[in-house]
């Protein structure tokens, strides 16, 4: 009983998160500021990991297929498989929520300890639009993060390609651009869309609805990055179901 009522608080939240909104001129600098936050402060990390995860795959990939009978453009192709179905919108996602999502709750959590989330409510304002709403639009920009994560994953790997000598730079984008099929990418950016989604309302969920100081606020922070990587998981699980089978 008690899952099936945070599953409706949830859902009560998504609602009240479009409804009554705050005056645009307000709305405007949440907004910015969120996508300074949650997305700018977020290259970084995501081409720091892309990159190298990039040239991890392929090196794997490299000697796991050390046979002179497989064309090397193969290793691009597994690379850019790897990377454009799974590892750019997943593997990124969890990251992101570690990163992204412990923000958020914890800084609508400290409002509500320190009661401000309570005097917005005083004045009339709806705190759920207020605090949720520009981070749900902020992370409308989430799939620019994830193009670059395709794009510093590939490059990763022609990099590592080139310095290790597992092939020829040639072989490697030959592979790359071998059978390529354009509902991948579609497939890829509905998963990111969705993953942004719950990395806006799930975080903010645990940090707007959190109770007590600020030891729960860290639990909380916790909290927020386990269930929104076990969504991520099962929804990618899902979505691949649907979308791939």
């Amino acid at each position: 009983m008690k899952y099936l009522h945070n599953i409706g608080t949830y859902f009560l939240m998504i609602g009240e998160m479009f409804h009554k909104p705050t005056k645009w001129s307000v709305l405007k600098k949440l907004i910015l500021k969120d996508i300074d936050d949650l997305i700018i402060n977020s290259l970084g990390i995501v081409a720091f990991i892309s990159f190298f995860v990039g040239g991890v795959v392929t090196i794997q990939t490299a000697l796991n297929i050390d046979n002179p009978l497989i064309p090397q453009s193969l290793i691009g192709f597994a690379t850019r498989q790897s990377i454009l179905l799974e590892f750019a919108p997943t593997f990124v996602s969890i990251v992101m929520a570690g990163k992204v999502g412990s923000f958020i709750t914890s800084s609508i959590g400290t409002m509500r300890v320190t009661e401000q989330i309570d005097a917005l409510e005083v004045m009339g304002i709806n705190a759920v639009n207020y605090l949720v709403f520009p981070k749900f639009i902020a992370l409308l920009l989430y799939p620019f993060l994830i193009c670059i994560g395709m794009f510093l994953g590939i490059l990763g790997g022609l990099v590592a390609c080139m310095y290790g000598g597992f092939s020829s730079p040639e072989a490697y984008i030959t592979g790359v651009q071998m059978d390529f099929d354009p509902f991948h990418i579609t497939y890829a950016f509905i998963k990111t869309c969705v993953f942004g989604f719950l990395l806006a309302t799930i975080p903010s969920y645990h940090g707007f609805y959190m109770k007590g100081g600020a030891l729960e606020v860290g639990k909380a922070s916790t909290t927020s990055f386990v269930w929104t990587s076990v969504f991520i998981i099962l929804l990618n699980y899902l979505l691949t179901q649907m979308l791939l089978s």
